[in-house]
């Protein structure tokens, strides 16, 4: 699954890294660990904070530095509105791609069904 996974996380992980902020503020290494918890290992920490950056840059996130032990401060990233109001649509989006692609499955999986030859 490695390459077509990487493809199909690519469009979808911006998304993911969101929702996993719904559930408290954390800092980039906290959510590569949050992703690798939930089953996605691949991903690697570069990913993750190279769309941290563009969540940054899009407003989507409010960013605070915090003092870290083992070295320079840590960028604690927290979901804000129009974060949620992004992911929102990213759940909706999400809801109805997954429907469709759940029904084409079902399809070629039973191509005759319902068909009255």
């Amino acid at each position: 699954m490695g390459k077509q996974m990487t493809e199909m996380l690519k469009g979808t992980l911006e998304g993911i890294i969101l929702g996993i902020l719904t559930v408290s503020p954390a800092y980039g290494y906290d959510i590569t660990a949050r992703l690798r918890e939930q089953g996605f290992t691949e991903i690697a920490e570069g990913t993750v904070y190279a769309l941290l950056v563009r969540i940054e840059k899009r407003g989507l996130v409010d960013v605070e530095k915090v003092p870290s032990e083992k070295g320079p401060p840590r960028k604690v990233y927290t979901l804000n509105a129009q974060g949620a109001e992004y992911l929102d649509e990213f759940w909706g989006t999400w809801g109805f791609l997954a429907s469709r692609i759940e029904q084409l499955q079902q399809l070629v999986k039973h191509p005759h069904e319902g068909d009255p030859s």
